[in-house]
């Protein structure tokens, strides 16, 4: 019976929270490829130590803390010398979407990461501030720093092509 439990909770949390994590991945690495790499990696390490969490929110915490750790393994692995370009056939709602969504994608990581968190995710800055155990005010500054790039980049006509 324990078995069954396991694998119906493991099941339940993919459905529940597959496509934050692909999502964060995505945002982290512009790289669909990888981003299902990065998918399957932290979905296989919470089957392998099926950690005890004390919420849900504990486990969307871990979840994420998990997709960051394996991106920058990724992106930071010597196997890694160039990244794919984005999946053209992404379709948006509106065009200004698509602006917004390449303009964040030009940040640096440490940018997307909080915007995504913020914005998409939409944790606090004090949430935002334990999960990627960072001080609040660096959470603030990151955060207003990437607002300001986006602002610049979007006002100077950004264009994807």
């Amino acid at each position: 019976m324990v078995y069954i439990n396991r694998n119906k909770i493991i099941e339940e949390t993919i459905e529940k929270y597959s496509n934050m994590v692909y999502r964060l991945a995505m945002a982290r690495t512009g790289n669909v490829e990888i981003s299902e790499d990065v998918y399957q990696e932290v979905f296989f390490r919470l089957a392998r130590k099926m950690p005890e969490f004390e919420s849900e929110e504990h486990k969307k915490a871990w979840l994420i803390r998990v997709t960051i750790n394996c991106t920058k393994t990724i992106l930071n692995s010597s196997f890694l010398k160039h990244r794919a370009e984005l999946d053209e056939n992404l379709k948006f709602e509106t065009p200004e979407r698509h602006d917004v969504y390449y303009a964040v994608l030009n940040l640096p990581i440490k940018y997307r990461t909080v915007i995504h968190l913020y914005y998409y995710e939409e944790y606090s800055i004090k949430e935002i501030s334990k999960i990627l155990k960072v001080n609040e005010n660096t959470i603030k500054s990151r955060l207003a720093r990437a607002r300001s790039k986006l602002e610049k980049i979007l006002e100077g006509g950004f264009e994807n092509e």
